[in-house]
């Protein structure tokens, strides 16, 4: 089977080279279950496509990772079947691949592999796979993995229009997995915000909840199972903008070996940003400060001390005590627990709910 080969096999059509670089007609009309083999063994294709296709399924073949990443994104598939060990890209890095970009991350991958060692098994996880099924395959055991994925795929699609029509509204939303962190839903707008607050910190990834998130989702989750209670949102800032996350809900059942503190369990967490930015510029025209002062006056609101706020501004703690003694000034104080109370009061009259 050439590497540069790409058949797309429908129930009871022959294995026809096809060229796919727009879908065909046909294929936008029917979009059942698509599969997406694959494998750069022509054996396990063709033992795959038979099975696949006497069980109603449309199936589609990639033989090498950059091939089977154009494939994905280009038709969407329903579920994929990706071999681990290929030469070149290996299926690992295409499944973290697909994952990492917003169109293919919702599709549900199953490994096929030969390496039964438990570090491979937990990589293939790790990448991105919903499952496993070792070599030499079973045809009957890879259908009755995929129903089953396919199943919670349909489902988990039902709430996908309803979460992106969040993010019109500034609502961001994702789902973690809390016994090991996975993100198992993230809308466009929660990646890039949970990129923005915890990519300079290391704490970002695309598959797995900032290490912040999951301890207070962790340590609330057993208030809000058993008690029913909405447990106090996390907050995480940046300069003077600030996102809060909320505990909205749990998705499906627990797991069979869930004990009942809900640690195998799905949460759904809405999260909202906030800035301070056009307060900032409020303070600045009542007070009559410079657009430094006004920031400066800000963050002694939020009960930073000088050399804080000179890291927060990239200043020096002598520049900052300067612009505070100029808003001391302005506003007819002496201390900054003055300036501080004055600012608060004028905060809370222009916006009764801002929370330090």
């Amino acid at each position: 089977m050439n590497n540069n080969t790409t058949f797309i096999i429908t129930p009871k059509q022959s294995m026809a080279p096809a060229n796919i670089s727009k879908a065909p007609d046909w294929l936008e009309r029917q979009r059942g279950d698509l599969v997406l083999i694959v494998d750069d063994v022509p054996d396990n294709v063709a033992m795959l496509h038979d099975a696949l296709d006497e069980s109603g399924y449309t199936v589609l073949v990639a033989t090498n990772g950059e091939s089977a990443l154009q494939r994905a994104t280009q038709a969407l598939p329903d579920i994929i079947l990706l071999d681990a060990m290929m030469p070149g890209m290996d299926g690992f890095e295409v499944a973290r691949r697909l994952k990492a970009a917003t169109a293919t991350a919702h599709i549900p991958i199953v490994f096929m592999t030969g390496l039964t060692e438990t570090e491979h098994l937990v990589a293939a996880l790790d990448a991105g796979g919903v499952d496993y099924v070792t070599k030499p395959i079973k045809p009957k055991e890879v259908l009755a993995r995929m129903q089953v994925h396919l199943r919670g795929a349909r489902q988990a699609q039902g709430a996908v229009q309803t979460r992106r029509a969040l993010d019109a509204f500034g609502y961001a939303s994702i789902t973690v997995r809390v016994s090991d962190g996975r993100l198992m839903w993230q809308t466009p707008l929660a990646r890039e915000l949970l990129a923005a607050y915890f990519g300079a910190s290391g704490q970002f990834s695309p598959v797995f909840a900032p290490a912040p998130v999951l301890g207070w989702l962790r340590r609330h989750v057993p208030a809000a199972r058993e008690q029913q209670i909405e447990p106090p949102r996390f907050y995480a800032e940046l300069g003077a903008r600030r996102l809060s996350f909320a505990l909205h809900q749990q998705i499906g059942a627990a797991e069979p070996e869930d004990l009942g503190d809900g640690e195998s369990s799905d949460w759904l967490i809405v999260m909202r940003e906030v800035s301070d930015l056009g307060l900032i510029e409020a303070m600045g025209l009542n007070f009559k400060l410079t657009a430094r002062e006004a920031e400066v006056l800000y963050w002694v609101v939020k009960g930073k001390i000088n050399r804080d706020i000179a890291d927060i501004l990239g200043a020096s703690p002598a520049t900052v005590k300067k612009h505070l003694e100029r808003v001391f000034s302005k506003l007819g104080v002496e201390t900054r627990t003055s300036a501080a109370a004055m600012a608060l009061n004028r905060i809370r009259a222009l916006h009764p709910h801002w929370e330090l």
